[in-house]
């Protein structure tokens, strides 16, 4: 007997839930997309002005450093730390009558008043990261030629001058580590707000920066150009952010003590050193590219930013939305609830993660083609970034889902095991690149970091059943007669049964694939307009196979996600009318 279909959505408390949640991903996953968008745009217009040069991996270096530090200051801090303890704040407000504002703010705004602890806390963090932050942009300033030498220094063994230009884009972009930082902390307090919609779009006017830069300023700056509009981009980020907040009603108070501080730092230290050891792995994979070809960084970036398309669209998302719920379910002590929100998410991610890396790694070249081989870009780097994509995508599986368990952890405010699994994933990659670098080169190095995504998810994913198990009864009295007591049948089986049919569905998805893009291979060199046909044809023959194949087997998301898109539809009409 087949799963059963679910009653219609906001017939009971837990598609209520559902909905909400699928609500929240939608908004991030929005935003997602349009990021993602806009970052393959950025990623072209790079390959149309500069190719996969020496430039490129020199400006993606240079932009290395900013990032590092801002995921070990802030990026890592938003979802362990942050979001839970201002989600743990913010929730006091939620029964409170929605406050007066003038103007007419959106309703998410009147989900949350800010207590007066609230507005405290987030100044305190305001305030201290103001100053330390400028402390550190200023040091990256002047150390730039130092820091370029230890990420790429065999740069020095093909060619001289990339060095010095790395240095050089590192000082323009020096001051990035402070806007995009606080925009981060901005964006975890949105979060604990439950307001989504700006937070969403924000990366994707970062990445407007590039896009506007380098059309304008590439002809008379050469590569720095990338650089401006990165630093043009993290401001309009922040900008945006902090006019966010000020509409949800906070005001910016100099504190430079709050009680949750040190909460907020116990959380943070393990995935601290979780984070120095993960950046660590980021330093040593530059490095070691570096050494195997003035290209071969910019080939991985290009391969990393397709991986990264479907992450971002689908699993970040969805993670993301549901992180504030599981923070205040975890701390109200319903477990039962917890466990069904994490459940959800982790059947809503493998039911829409899959189609999209099969049918990437199905279309891989034609894709990269269509999107990277025009001016500087050659047929030769679209073969190297294919290489590496087919690798990456096998990662990039594992990684969809590692994302919704680790958050599960940062909701119960735990850190630790996190981290610990972070350095031992890391240890994996260290071993694996050094082994296969000297044979296979770059993708050595590619096949390094999906060994490390695939160790971290698996054991990721028995920690986390032990955590569960470990706890089962002691969450809510009334969960036991609920039936809401932990079990593999109830929790394990359902993900794994998506699983079963998730994987079905993928094969009759290749199948299709495989067939029509037999029939539509080129003949001699292929074309544009060839690539692009069979990018839709293929895909969309694909996509309509593994729908099919999942409505058929009544998988209960994929019915969920067929209503919502009816409703979607009839709205449309209606509004048309």
């Amino acid at each position: 007997m087949g799963p059963v279909v679910p009653p219609p959505p906001g017939s009971t408390p837990q598609h209520q839930a559902s909905a909400a949640l699928a609500r929240s991903a939608s908004l991030l996953s929005i935003g997602a997309v349009a990021s993602r968008i806009l970052g393959l745009v950025r990623e072209m217009v790079i390959a149309s002005y500069f190719g996969a040069t020496g430039l490129v991996s020199a400006f993606t270096v240079a932009g290395t450093a900013p990032k590092m530090l801002y995921d070990l200051l802030v990026g890592g801090m938003l979802s362990a730390a942050l979001v839970p303890v201002l989600s743990d704040y913010a929730r006091f407000d939620r029964d409170q009558e929605p406050r007066p504002e003038k103007g007419d703010p959106p309703p998410e705004a009147a989900q949350f008043g800010p207590n007066p602890e609230l507005v405290r806390l987030v100044g305190a963090l305001l305030s201290l990261s103001v100053v330390s932050l400028a402390a550190l942009a200023l040091l990256i300033f002047v150390f730039a030629p130092q820091v370029a030498s230890l990420l790429a220094g065999d740069f020095d063994d093909f060619d001289p001058a990339l060095l010095p230009l790395t240095s050089h884009l590192l000082r323009l972009m020096a001051p990035v580590v402070w806007f995009l930082s606080m925009a981060g902390l901005l964006t975890a307090v949105l979060f604990a707000l439950q307001r989504f919609s700006l937070p969403a779009l924000a990366t994707a006017v970062y990445n407007l920066g590039i896009l506007v830069a380098a059309p304008l300023l590439a002809g008379r700056i050469g590569i720095a150009s990338l650089a401006i509009g990165v630093l043009a981009g993290s401001m309009v980020q922040f900008g945006l952010m902090a006019w966010d907040v000020r509409r949800a009603g906070l005001r910016f108070t100099v504190e430079w003590s709050h009680p949750a501080l040190a909460r907020i730092v116990r959380l943070y230290l393990p995935i601290a050193a979780g984070l120095i050891v993960a950046q660590f792995q980021v330093g040593l994979d530059r490095r070691l590219a570096s050494s195997t070809g003035v290209q071969s960084i910019a080939w991985m970036s290009k391969a990393t930013t397709l991986q990264q398309l479907p992450l971002g669209m689908i699993s970040v998302a969805i993670s993301l939305a549901a992180l504030p719920r599981l923070s205040q379910q975890f701390a109200a002590g319903d477990e039962g609830a917890y466990r069904a929100t994490l459940a959800r998410g982790l059947r809503m991610v493998i039911v829409l993660i899959v189609p999209l890396l099969v049918g990437l790694g199905l279309l891989a070249e034609p894709a990269v083609r269509v999107l990277f081989e025009r001016g500087q870009f050659t047929a030769a780097d679209t073969a190297q970034v294919g290489s590496a994509l087919h690798v990456y995508l096998v990662g990039a599986l594992f990684a969809a889902i590692d994302f919704p368990l680790i958050y599960a952890f940062y909701a119960r405010n735990n850190t630790l095991l996190p981290a610990l699994v972070g350095v031992l994933s890391v240890l994996v990659y260290a071993v694996i690149a050094l082994v296969l670098l000297e044979g296979l080169g770059f993708l050595g190095l590619v096949w390094a970091d999906t060994a490390k995504q695939g160790a971290h998810a698996v054991v990721m994913l028995g920690l986390l059943y032990w955590k569960l198990k470990t706890v089962s009864g002691r969450g809510r009295p009334s969960d036991a007669e609920d039936g809401l007591e932990f079990s593999p049948k109830r929790y394990i089986g359902p993900n794994v049964r998506t699983a079963g049919t998730v994987v079905g569905a993928a094969a009759a998805m290749g199948l299709v694939m495989a067939w029509l893009l037999s029939l539509l291979e080129p003949v001699g060199t292929p074309s544009l307009s060839n690539d692009i046909l069979r990018i839709v044809v293929g895909g969309g023959g694909g996509a309509l196979a593994y729908a099919g194949a999942l409505l058929l087997a009544r998988q209960p998301e994929a019915w969920q996600l067929y209503r919502a898109a009816m409703r979607l539809g009839r709205l449309e009409r209606e509004s048309e009318r």
